[in-house]
């Protein structure tokens, strides 16, 4: 299974979406918590130039985007085969 990775702050619609969906297809992630800032955001502003909103997931180190972006890829049929990588 790939390495899922997601930047996330407390009480954010968007993040519980997007885990939610990665949670229904049976993906583990380890999520970051940036709702106090510190260096997970300064990592996740690094790793995503230009992305100051949450969530911003990760597959296997590629940038996927945010919540809407995650499932675009998934109605594309993208998300499955990065997931089972």
């Amino acid at each position: 299974m790939a390495k899922v990775e997601i930047y996330t702050k407390a009480f954010c619609p968007y993040c519980t979406r997007a885990k939610n969906l990665l949670s229904a297809k049976g993906a583990t992630f380890e999520e970051y918590d940036i709702t106090m800032g510190g260096p997970k955001r300064a990592e996740m502003l690094e790793r995503a130039p230009g992305r100051t909103t949450v969530p911003q997931i990760f597959i296997d180190g590629k940038h996927i985007g945010g919540s809407d972006d995650l499932a675009a890829l998934d109605r594309q049929g993208g998300l499955d085969p990065l997931l089972a990588a």
